[in-house]
């Protein structure tokens, strides 16, 4: 795993193409898992407070935020670039009274203990340094009867679908990506850092270890994503 420094820098250089990347690279399927994730996310009653780790340039906090009417977003990352860009996504769609955005570190925010009704990481936490630093971070925020919900590239299981998606993610996107950000070094280490992420069982039960309850893991999309949540008690 690079340095926080160096995944901080990489995602500043690629931030002005990241939106445009994400989407096309992934057949706009993320945007179908966030809209999954928001299931976990919208029954925690009036008002609630999310805080969205590792939020990049904003794809996430800004459905929450239209979603929760409301509540409030913070979204936190380490990257300068990519907030900036989250920052004008955010004055176009009109919801700066609902989503704020600073830099800060998932593996150790500024805030106090139960401070937050949600805390969600959509493809972030695979890019922490401390991944279980991370998960702890994540409950102290968090509310008694909080929710951590969790979205995460995995390589799927099944043998023919996992060569096909090694054929596609492996080889074809590092190239695409490499060429349009011209940055080839940032789409080489994103297959990389998904194929050493954890397993589900690894994962889930770094979660537990955190001190999370109802530890759930769902695959999404034949196993391309992973959702985990897990609740303080």
């Amino acid at each position: 795993m690079p340095s926080k420094k160096k995944i901080e820098g990489m995602f500043d250089s690629i931030a002005k193409d990241y939106d445009t990347l994400n989407h096309v690279l992934s057949l706009n399927f993320d945007k179908v898992w966030r809209g999954k994730a928001l299931r976990k996310i919208l029954d925690s009653g009036p008002s609630p407070s999310v805080l969205d780790v590792a939020c990049g340039t904003g794809d996430f906090s800004i459905a929450i935020g239209k979603a929760i009417g409301g509540g409030h977003v913070t979204g936190i990352d380490i990257s300068r670039e990519m907030l900036e860009v989250m920052r004008r996504k955010v004055l176009k769609n009109k919801l700066e009274g609902i989503i704020e955005e600073e830099v800060g570190d998932g593996e150790a925010t500024r805030f106090p203990d139960n401070s937050f009704d949600r805390v969600v990481n959509a493809f972030g936490i695979r890019n922490f340094e401390d991944k279980e630093k991370g998960l702890r971070e994540a409950f102290r925020v968090l509310k008694p009867g909080g929710r951590l919900v969790i979205l995460e590239l995995s390589r799927p299981e099944n043998r023919v679908i996992r060569w096909f998606y090694d054929l596609y993610f492996l080889n074809i996107l590092p190239k695409i990506g490499g060429k349009v950000s011209g940055d080839k070094a940032a789409y080489a280490y994103l297959p990389a850092s998904v194929k050493s992420f954890p397993g589900k069982k690894e994962f889930t039960a770094m979660m537990r270890e955190a001190g999370f309850t109802e530890v759930t893991h769902k695959a999404l999309s034949l196993g391309i994503c992973r959702m985990y949540t897990g609740e303080k008690a």
